[in-house]
């Protein structure tokens, strides 16, 4: 294997392989973060969605499938956030990571308790504050990317980021091969982050029902709209997204108010929890009260279809790649495939075939 594919991330996390998977909210489980760990990368559980108690048991079962170091995906803006890191920091986790910004006291507590704290961020400002407040690296998603993402390009913002910290800088959005890897590389990044690309193999958990829509998806079959939860998202393009987009605020408001509902009953998250995520989101991603409202549709429209199997019914984040995608390989095969893909293009580059 070429040498400049072991990277100063590999050093950071301990692993193999400079390839992370991301903490998709009710996709990144024990089955698949485990399975990524094993092939050599970094993977990833995605604890937005989850209970106090799921996101133990999860880091349970992933300590039982895999020895390798794997991550966690918190929200900062959660109730009990100081409880779940308490209890990663337990349980020996290497990796916390968040979607959003965390405060510098939660950054501090992780450190103090070993964990390499990695947020990701779409911002040259938002790098340079966690930067700043001592983060040991940053996952850089550029707009290609799905869920929550930004407007700026991964090919603009990735220089951009590398060039204004010293510390790692993972790659995001966009990326499903060695190329890509080997391009991020040159950039500057040390290392990857896929999200689609990991959603879309054997190991996945979601639906083969799911999967086979996302299959059948082109690089222009996504959209990035507010109405899922009032801040820009990445999607599939379907009917049902559609009637969300052309849905005005008498019909948007209460069919939020349904499925914070039906999350509260799910979760069983007491209101008093409910209304202090919703002034703490109020307060750290700067929304609106209607936005507030807005945002309790995501878990349960992405649960209706990561879950439940009901593409017709729910939301499928995703980035554009998912159009170059055609296959469902296990995720050891695909990790396989990018580093071997990675070393030939770098053998090439450098004279050697």
């Amino acid at each position: 294997m070429h040498p400049a594919l072991r990277t100063p991330l590999c050093d950071l996390l301990g692993v193999q392989y400079p390839i992370v998977q991301t903490g998709m909210g009710y996709v990144a489980g024990p089955r698949l973060a485990s399975a990524t760990s094993n092939a050599g990368g970094l993977g990833i559980l995605a604890a937005g969605t989850m209970t106090f108690d799921e996101l133990r048991n999860a880091v349970k079962e992933t300590k039982e499938r895999t020895d390798k170091p794997f991550g966690v995906n918190m929200r900062a803006d959660q109730a009990d956030v100081g409880d779940r890191i308490d209890m990663i920091v337990e349980n020996g986790v290497k990796v916390a990571s968040f979607a959003m910004a965390p405060r510098q006291d939660l950054i501090k507590r992780l450190k103090d308790g070993g964990v390499v704290v990695i947020p990701s961020i779409g911002a040259k400002r938002h790098a340079e504050k966690v930067a700043a407040w001592g983060v040991d690296a940053v996952l850089v998603q550029g707009g290609e990317g799905g869920g929550h993402t930004g407007a700026v390009p991964t090919s603009l913002l990735l220089p951009q980021i590398v060039d204004t910290v010293d510390i790692p800088v993972i790659a995001a959005g966009g990326f499903f091969d060695g190329r890509g890897l080997v391009a991020a590389l040159a950039y500057g990044a040390c290392g990857i982050a896929m999200g689609t690309r990991f959603l879309l193999t054997s190991d996945s958990t979601v639906p083969q029902a799911v999967k086979d829509v996302y299959l059948g998806k082109a690089v222009t079959d996504t959209v990035v709209t507010t109405e899922v939860d009032g801040v820009p998202h990445r999607v599939l393009r379907t009917e049902f997204v559609q009637a969300l987009v052309d849905s005005g605020p008498t019909r948007r408001f209460p069919r939020a108010i349904r499925n914070a509902l039906a999350f509260k009953k799910l979760s069983g998250t007491p209101w008093s929890e409910i209304v202090r995520e919703g002034v703490a989101m109020r307060r750290t991603q700067e929304l609106t009260w209607s936005e507030v409202v807005m945002a309790a549709n995501t878990p349960m429209l992405l649960k209706a279809a990561m879950v439940d199997g009901r593409p017709d019914l729910g939301v499928m984040a995703s980035g554009q790649v998912v159009g170059v995608i055609d296959d469902l390989p296990t995720v050891a095969q695909l990790v396989e495939r990018i580093m071997n893909e990675a070393d030939a293009v770098l053998q090439r580059l450098s004279g050697n075939m």
